[in-house]
């Protein structure tokens, strides 16, 4: 016996060896592939390092360091999982990293968290080293973009954002769209597989080269064609500007530093060699991006060539006799400031955009505007253009339409196709809706003097309102109302509301569209003829909630039944025909006993009502329309006889 325990103590500790082993060599391989990651992430080269840190996860999710690195990473293409990932490595190690603090700020101001942002940033300040002040003034100022960004977010403007499509936009990055004075010709920069034929950089992306694309006759956009030849270098390529008719192109090229360049389109609509925009443009510094003005005798372009620190500033230059580009000037501290300032373009009115990273700026690069006043000859204070045109990431390149009515601009923003992405924006417009109003009972007797009010919000909250009555003639109606929101209509006929509904107005990017949108109201319906009225109450789809309207009826019903105690009543749930029989056989039970339950908390004797469920098997009209579905989706109120009558209410 003794023999036998000892042969099982000894497989035990073999097997706890083996067991040992196997751990310290995971834990070895771990180090390992998080070092190589490391390798990666160090150079900014952040796609080559997920795939090391995403192996260790696989064989330990637990492991707070690969979490932490994988997290970083993710947020220069990935924000959603990027939050994921540094917070659960806070939750394993919360002192894993000094910087911890500093990262979840980021990663929760990428991500629209801006108390959270706030509050892990101030969390960080304690953990900077006194002597590092430069850190200090960069966590301040990125809680103020965090407080600007509140701010713009809760004050958003009316605008509509789309992503231009996974025709053009791909997993990688695309930027820097220039559109031809027909609005049917789109050049655009790529970081994608298909640029410099797959050849990538230091940071571990591809290449940037120009792409072109065509409208078709429905409006889409072609499959995006590379321009690489003529206008492809061994570095980065970028498109600028389309000028001279659309004969001549401002493109940036990653030589000499960053330089702008100009290729002219041939008779055979091929692009030519570019060339220097010439030596007073292009420094040993870094031109980033330009502007030819209209009139083709004024540059705008950005340089950090004059700047002390090495930012971006605008630069603007005047074309001279002998069509050379004379001595630069800056657009002055009004529009430049100690950070980034890039991306100048000066729309036909005459206002100048820019991306700054200086200003109110909500978090990287952001787009301003300004106006240049001709008589104090000063550019006017750069104004924010604000959510949703602007996010807590960078945005840039924002460029107007031929006609001014939308513009593009490249953006990395949640819910994109992959990295910056490149975007339309439009300026969302009045709807005008139009209709007549009729009798739910027939849906064909037309009804005036009906009052129509459509409630809603503006994009920053505030409250809109508009109304009007039915015609006397025509019962007819007509509104111009904000496109693109939901609005609470109220019907009321002799100040009496008789019917809400809820209706979605789609967005609407022009000034001529319009709306049929019809209205079947219940009349009023006499549950016991000569004495009392009590009006229906109605519902949301698959609610059973009362509304602020049905609450007001539910009022004056409880009032008539204390004012006449002798009174019974019957309360019937409806339902539209949606769902199951069954399923709608309990909805319009459960919308019953919410008026039941109200007129009791009202002071109403539960013995003086019943509660029915009809659900789909009664209604007032066909279910053929979302309208007349809104009028089954109800609750009825009718006198019925006590069996025994008592004239005390609390009976």
């Amino acid at each position: 016996m003794n023999k036998l325990a000892n042969t099982l103590s000894r497989f035990s500790l073999l097997l706890a060896l083996i067991c040992l082993t196997g751990t310290m060599v995971n834990a070895q391989s771990n180090r390992k592939l998080i070092r190589s990651g490391n390798k990666f992430f160090d150079k900014e080269n952040y796609r080559a390092a997920v795939p090391f840190y995403e192996q260790v996860i696989a064989k330990d999710p637990e492991n707070a360091r690969a979490l932490y690195q994988a997290g970083i990473s993710y947020m220069t293409f990935d924000k959603e999982k990027a939050v994921d990932y540094i917070y659960r490595a806070q939750s394993l190690k919360p002192n894993l990293d000094r910087e911890m603090e500093y990262w979840l700020g980021r990663v929760n101001h990428i991500n629209y968290r801006f108390d959270e942002a706030i509050q892990h940033y101030q969390n960080y300040v304690p953990r900077i080293p006194r002597r590092d002040q430069a850190r200090k003034e960069e966590v301040a100022r990125l809680i103020q973009h965090s407080k600007n960004a509140k701010n713009e977010v809760a004050n958003q403007k009316d605008v509509f954002v789309r992503n231009l499509g996974s025709v053009v936009n791909t997993s990688y990055s695309e930027h820097s769209p220039v559109i031809s004075s027909d609005d049917n010709y789109l050049l655009f920069t790529s970081r994608s597989e298909a640029a410099s034929g797959g050849k990538s950089a230091a940071d571990g992306e591809y290449y940037e080269d120009i792409f072109e694309s065509t409208r078709n006759e429905s409006g889409e956009w072609s499959a995006p064609r590379s321009l690489a030849g003529a206008l492809s270098s061994n570095g980065h390529d970028a498109s600028i500007q389309l000028y001279n008719n659309d004969t001549k192109m401002l493109l940036y090229r990653q030589q000499n530093n960053g330089d702008i360049m100009v290729s002219e389109r041939g008779t055979d609509g091929q692009w030519g060699t570019p060339q220097s925009i010439g030596t007073t443009i292009n420094t040993r510094g870094f031109e980033s991006d330009a502007f030819i003005s209209p009139d083709g005798n004024t540059l705008y372009f950005s340089t950090s060539n004059y700047s002390e620190d090495g930012d971006l500033d605008i630069y603007v230059a005047q074309r001279q006799r002998n069509g050379q580009w004379g001595k630069p000037r800056s657009i002055g501290n009004t529009i430049n400031t100690k950070f980034d300032d890039d991306s100048p373009y000066l729309a036909s009115d005459g206002t100048l955009y820019f991306s700054s990273r200086g200003h109110n700026t909500m978090g990287g690069y952001d787009i301003f505007s300004s106006k240049y006043d001709s008589v104090a000859r000063r550019w006017s204070k750069p104004v924010n253009l604000g959510a949703p045109v602007n996010t807590p990431d960078d945005d840039t390149y924002y460029r107007l339409s031929p006609d001014g009515s939308y513009a593009f601009l490249s953006s990395y923003r949640i819910g994109g196709v992959g990295e910056k992405d490149i975007y339309t924006i439009n300026y969302i417009r009045n709807l005008r809706v139009k209709g007549q109003v009729f009798a739910a009972a027939d849906s064909t007797t037309a009804i005036p003097g009906v009052e129509l009010i459509f409630n809603s919000t503006q994009a920053d909250r505030r409250a809109i309102s508009y109304r009007d009555i039915s015609k006397p003639d025509s019962a007819t109606y007509q509104v111009s109302v904000l496109s693109g929101r939901t609005y609470q209509i109220e019907v009321l006929k002799d100040g009496k509301s008789i019917a809400t509904e809820e209706f979605e107005m789609p967005v609407v990017l022009n000034d001529t569209t319009s709306l049929v949108k019809n209205f079947y109201v219940p009349v009023s319906v006499d549950v016991d003829p000569g004495r009392f009225a009590m009006k229906n109450i109605y519902f949301a789809t698959d609610r059973f909630e009362l509304r602020t309207e049905s609450v007001r009826e539910l009022d004056n019903i409880a009032e008539v039944m204390k004012a006449n105690p002798t009174i019974n009543i019957s309360i019937d749930g409806h339902t539209d025909s949606r769902a199951s029989d069954s399923y709608n056989m309990t909805l319009g039970d459960n919308r019953a006993k919410a008026a039941f339950d109200y007129l009791v908390q009202q002071g109403i004797s539960p013995r003086r009502m019943v509660t029915v469920s009809y659900g789909e098997r009664r209604p007032a009209v066909p279910n053929t329309s979302a309208e007349n579905m809104q009028l089954n989706r109800r609750t009825e109120f009718k006198v019925i006889p006590r069996q025994q009558e008592n004239t005390n209410p609390d009976l």
